[in-house]
C-alpha cells in the first residue's frame, strides 16, 4: 500500500513538473540577456542612461519609462525608471505595457513587405488596384485670394482652410503611403475633408478606408514629404487584409507576433496587459496632466495600421532584432535579408521638401543617411521610428544595435540624448 502511495506521489510530482515546464517560454524564444562587456558595451557608460532618465524625472517632464539596449542579439541593458502613475507612485516595472502609437507603423510596413515577397502586390501598384475608390483623387490648392478663414465659432475647433481642388497628376501608390509622400490626410486642407467623413463607432477598415478617397490630397503625389499620421498606414492595413484574406489583427498575430514569440502585444488593453499600462501624461502650464483619452487608438474592431498597438520594451525588441537579423529570429523567418535592406533603404532623400537634413525615409521607417549633417549620433544606415506618447526605437546594422525607449509622455530632448548615450557606450 505504501509503495502504491509513493508511486502515486511520484507520478503526481512528475506531472506537476511537466506542467511547469510547459508553461515556460520555449528555449531561444526570448532575446537573451548578457553582460554589457561581452558584447562590446561599457557597463559604466550604460548607467548614464539611468542618470539621463533621472534628470528628466527630477525636472517633472515625465513620470516613468523603460529603456533597453541590445547588441549582437543579446540584451545588455534593460532598466525601469520612475513610476507608473504620479498619484499611486507604483514603481515602473521592466515589463510595463506601453501604448506605442506610431511605432505600429513599421510593423505595418513589414506586413506589406511580406505581401510583396509573396507576389500579391508591388510597391509601385496604385492603391486603386486594391481599393477602386482611390482612382480619381483630387488635390487641394489653397485659395489665398479669398482671405483668411473666418474665426471658429464658440466651442468649435479651428475653421477649415479655404481651398479648391484640381485633379491629381497621377494616382497615389503603395510606395507613396509607405513613405508619407501621398498627401493623404497630411495637412490642414486634407484633414478638414477627413473630418467630414469621420470614422463612426464600430466601423472596420473595410467600412471606413474607401471614404478616405473622397478627401483632397494635401499636395501632388510624390512632390514632398508630409506625415500622414493615420490615414496612410490605415489604408495599408486594409490592403494587407485584401491581399492576405485575413483581418489585419489576425494577420499580424499569425504571421508576425506568434513567429516572433511576441505574446504580450495587442490592439487593445486586455485583462492581462491593462494592469501594467502606465498613465499617459501631457505637459501643461500646471505640469503633467493626465491624457483624458489615453486609449483613443485602441479598438476591438478597427485595427489601425498607423497606431494602436500596446506592448513591452522587451517584446518590441524582438521585432527590432528580427529586422537587425535580416528578417529572422530564432529560426522563424518573416522576410529575406534583401527585403529588409530594401525596406530600410533611402527611398525619399533628405533633399525632398519636408525632410530634415541627414535623414531620409524608407518604407515605413526613417533612415539616417548622413548623421553628421543631421547632428545625430547614430550610424549612417540606422533606421526606426517613434510614437507620439514618447516611445522610440532604432536599429543600427553597422553596430548591431537595437535600442528601445518607452515612456508615456513625449519629451523631445530625450530621444537624441538616448541615442547619444547608447552610442557612447560602444567601446569595442
Amino acid at each position: 500500500m505504501d509503495r502504491k502511495l509513493r508511486f502515486s506521489t511520484t507520478v503526481a510530482a512528475a506531472f506537476l513538473i511537466l506542467l511547469a515546464l510547459a508553461a515556460l517560454p520555449l528555449a531561444g524564444e526570448l532575446v537573451p540577456t548578457t553582460k554589457p562587456e561581452e558584447v562590446g558595451l561599457s557597463s559604466e557608460r550604460l548607467t548614464r542612461i539611468n542618470e539621463m532618465m533621472k534628470r528628466h524625472l527630477a525636472a517633472g517632464e515625465f513620470a516613468g519609462g523603460v529603456t533597453l539596449v541590445a547588441r549582437k542579439g543579446k540584451i545588455a541593458h534593460l532598466e525601469a525608471h520612475g513610476v507608473m502613475d504620479l498619484e499611486s507612485k507604483l514603481p515602473m516595472p521592466k515589463n510595463a505595457v506601453f501604448r506605442i502609437a506610431s511605432m505600429t507603423k513599421p510593423v505595418t510596413g513589414v506586413a506589406i513587405m511580406m505581401m510583396m515577397e509573396e507576389g500579391k502586390l508591388r510597391i509601385t501598384d496604385p492603391v486603386s488596384k486594391f481599393i477602386p475608390e482611390f482612382k480619381d483623387m483630387k488635390v487641394a490648392v489653397a485659395s489665398p485670394t479669398q482671405g483668411p478663414p473666418p474665426p471658429p465659432a464658440a466651442g468649435q475647433g479651428p475653421a477649415a482652410p479655404r481651398f479648391y481642388t484640381v485633379p491629381a497628376e497621377r494616382q497615389i501608390t503603395i510606395r507613396d503611403l509607405l513613405t508619407h509622400t501621398s498627401g493623404l490626410a497630411s495637412g490642414p486642407m486634407g484633414n478638414s475633408d477627413v473630418r467630414k467623413v469621420a470614422r463612426k463607432a464600430n466601423e472596420t477598415l473595410a467600412d471606413y478606408i474607401p471614404r478616405l478617397a473622397l478627401t483632397a490630397l494635401e499636395f501632388q503625389p510624390g512632390t514632398r514629404w508630409m506625415y500622414s499620421a493615420q490615414a496612410g498606414m490605415d489604408t495599408l492595413g486594409r490592403i494587407v487584409e485584401i491581399t492576405s484574406g485575413l483581418p489585419f489583427d489576425r494577420f499580424l498575430q499569425q504571421r508576425v507576433f506568434e513567429p516572433l514569440g511576441m505574446k504580450e502585444i495587442s490592439f487593445y488593453p486586455t485583462e492581462t496587459l491593462e494592469p501594467r499600462m502606465p498613465t499617459v501624461y501631457q505637459a501643461g502650464v500646471k505640469g503633467l496632466q493626465k491624457n483624458p483619452n489615453p486609449n483613443s487608438m485602441s479598438s476591438k474592431v478597427y485595427f489601425m495600421g498607423s497606431g494602436g498597438l500596446i506592448t513591452t520594451a522587451e517584446e518590441y525588441a524582438k521585432f527590432g532584432q528580427m529586422l537587425l537579423n535580416g528578417g529572422e529570429l530564432n529560426g522563424k523567418r518573416l522576410l529575406s535579408p534583401r527585403t529588409v535592406e530594401y525596406m530600410s533603404a533611402v527611398h525619399i532623400p533628405d533633399t525632398l521638401p519636408g525632410r530634415p537634413a541627414g535623414e531620409g525615409y524608407g518604407l515605413s521607417v526613417r533612415v539616417v543617411n548622413h548623421a553628421v549633417a543631421g547632428g545625430m549620433r547614430v550610424s549612417d544606415g540606422s533606421f526606426g521610428w517613434s510614437g507620439v506618447y514618447g516611445t522610440h526605437f532604432w536599429v543600427d546594422p553597422k553596430e548591431e544595435i537595437v535600442a528601445v525607449m518607452m515612456t508615456q509622455t513625449s519629451v523631445a530632448a530625450m530621444r537624441p540624448e538616448f541615442e547619444n548615450l547608447v552610442m557612447s557606450a560602444i567601446v569595442k
